[in-house]
C-alpha cells in the first residue's frame, strides 16, 4: 500500500517521499556540487546570519577573494526576490563559503572537492556555528505556513542523482541519512516519534 502523501509528525507536516525515498551524498562523484550550483544562496534565518557573522574571522582566508569582496560589499546574506533571506554567492551561483580541497574519505582521497569553510570551522573546534540548517537537511527543504505550521518537502536535484543510487543501493531513507540535522531541528523526541510512525505504517502494511 502507498502512504499518505502527507504526514503529522507532533504537528510538523512531511512529506511522504522523505520516508518512502532513498539518497546518500556521494561527494565521490558529485564532488558538492551543491554549494556552487543553483541561482541562490541557502536559506538563513536572522540568528544564524549572527552566527555565521560572529565566525566570519575564522573562516576569511578560507574564502576566495570574490567571496570576500563580495561579502565586503553586501554582506553575508542578502534577500532573494521572493524576499527569502540566504547567504551570499559569487557569480550568481557559487556560496560565498566555499573553498576548494581535496577530501579523505574511507581511505579515498576525493581531489577538488566543494567543501564548506564553516563546516571546517566548526569540525576543528575553531567555531561552535556549523552550517546552516537548510544546508544540513538538504534534500528536505522546510516551508513555514501562515498558520505557524511547519512542512517539509523532499527536494529532486539532477545533481544528486548520484545520491539517490547510492541511498538506493544502501537502502537508506531520507529520513535516516538525515536523522542528525533532524535532530538539530526538531529535537531527539520529535525524531523518536517520527520513528515511531514510520515503524506503525510498516506494520500496516504501507510501503515504507
Amino acid at each position: 500500500m502507498t502512504i499518505p502523501p502527507i504526514i503529522d509528525v507532533d504537528g510538523v507536516l512531511i512529506s511522504s517521499d522523505i520516508i518512502t525515498e532513498r539518497f546518500c551524498c556521494d561527494l565521490e562523484h558529485c564532488k558538492g556540487a551543491c554549494c556552487v550550483e543553483g541561482d541562490a544562496g541557502a536559506p538563513v534565518t536572522l540568528d544564524e546570519i549572527g552566527q555565521i557573522e560572529d565566525a566570519l574571522d575564522v573562516v576569511w582566508d578560507d574564502m576566495t577573494a570574490s567571496a570576500q569582496a563580495v561579502v565586503d560589499k553586501q554582506g553575508v546574506a542578502y534577500s532573494d526576490p521572493e524576499g527569502e533571506l540566504v547567504t551570499s554567492i559569487v557569480n550568481g551561483k557559487d556560496c560565498v563559503f566555499t573553498y576548494y580541497d581535496d577530501l579523505e574519505i574511507s581511505d579515498a582521497r576525493i581531489s577538488h572537492c566543494c567543501l564548506c569553510a564553516l563546516e571546517k570551522a566548526y569540525r576543528t573546534g575553531h567555531s561552535k556555528f556549523c552550517k546552516p540548517i537548510s544546508c544540513a537537511l538538504y534534500p528536505i527543504r522546510e516551508k513555514r505556513f501562515s498558520s505557524g505550521l511547519i512542512g517539509l518537502n523532499y527536494h529532486r536535484w539532477s545533481v544528486c542523482e548520484c545520491a539517490r543510487k547510492k541511498g538506493k543501493s544502501l537502502d537508506l531513507p531520507v529520513y535516516r541519512f538525515l536523522k542528525e540535522p533532524l535532530i538539530r531541528r526538531f529535537g531527539q523526541e520529535w525524531y523518536a516519534e517520527l520513528e515511531n510512525i514510520v515503524r506503525e505504517l510498516a506494520a500496516q502494511g504501507f510501503d515504507v
